[in-house]
């Protein structure tokens, strides 16, 4: 199976000197064919991200051939938090959420509350739990069942253990910012 998924970072920023940050999209398939790149800011700590990654990603050519977008976190730029349940309804493909770490451990809620964003609380009880996928790799995912979920984001796994679309977008998000 080489599943067509889109990986989504974005790039590192300085919360007290940068307005926005880039958002970079890699859409593969597979663990080792890139079949499009798209590049788009938002502002850090913005509001409405789970309504800009809908419309960003519903208008990219490469959208009808998508099986699923793989985030590194359920937050871009700083403190705003995708909803990924709506995100995975409006796109109607699955939202996967991959990261290195347990979330049940996260102190993403105090961060919210300590930067006054407790309408943003609610999201965090709407993200499907995490599950170790294997040793350092756990997984969350909306809009599909346990078992394609696991199937679709190890079969995109290649020389790291995290999907490959989302390894690159990360390199291809740094590299905008520092070159």
């Amino acid at each position: 199976m080489r599943p067509h998924l889109l990986g989504i970072d974005d790039g590192p920023f300085d919360r007290h000197r940068d307005a926005d940050v880039p958002l970079v999209g890699v859409m593969m398939e597979g663990p080792d064919l890139v079949e499009g790149v798209a590049i788009t800011r938002f502002p850090v700590d913005g509001f409405g991200v789970t309504d800009v990654l809908a419309s960003w990603i519903t208008s990219q050519r490469w959208h009808a051939t998508l099986q699923g977008v793989v985030l590194g976190g359920i937050t871009l730029a700083g403190l705003a938090v995708v909803d990924v349940q709506e995100l995975a309804e409006r796109l109607t493909r699955p939202v996967f959420v991959v990261t290195r770490h347990d979330t049940r451990t996260s102190t993403l809620a105090d961060a919210l509350r300590s930067a006054g964003f407790l309408e943003r609380l609610p999201l965090l009880e709407r993200t499907p739990p995490a599950r170790r996928l294997r040793d350092g790799l756990f997984l969350a995912a909306a809009g599909t069942d346990a078992v394609r979920a696991r199937r679709l984001i190890l079969a995109a796994c290649g020389k790291a253990n995290l999907p490959e679309a989302l390894r690159v977008a990360h390199l291809v998000a740094s590299a905008l910012v520092r070159g």
